[in-house]
């Protein structure tokens, strides 16, 4: 599978705090291998968040992604719970 990312998400994830940017590049390790692993808690999103889906980079920090038609994963936004407005 591959990742692409768009804009929105490569300026969101610049400003993350570098600790957190750490935690995010193990995170997307595990991603990589398994999108479900339990160690990422992913979820999908309801409401206008509909068919997007984010994984847990720890309590506080979120990505937002959703699946294309080839299966490849699309990163959308980085971030607190505030990605999900």
């Amino acid at each position: 599978m591959q990742i692409k990312y768009t804009s929105r998400f490569k300026k969101s994830y610049d400003s993350l705090p570098n600790h957190i940017k750490k935690k995010a590049e193990r995170k997307v390790e595990i991603f990589r291998e398994d999108p479900f692993d339990k160690r990422l808690e992913t979820h999908k999103l309801s409401g206008n968040l509909d068919g997007v889906r984010s994984f847990s980079i720890d309590d506080k920090y979120r990505i937002a992604f959703k699946f294309n038609d080839d299966g490849d994963a699309i990163f959308l936004r980085a971030g607190d719970h505030d990605i999900y407005r």
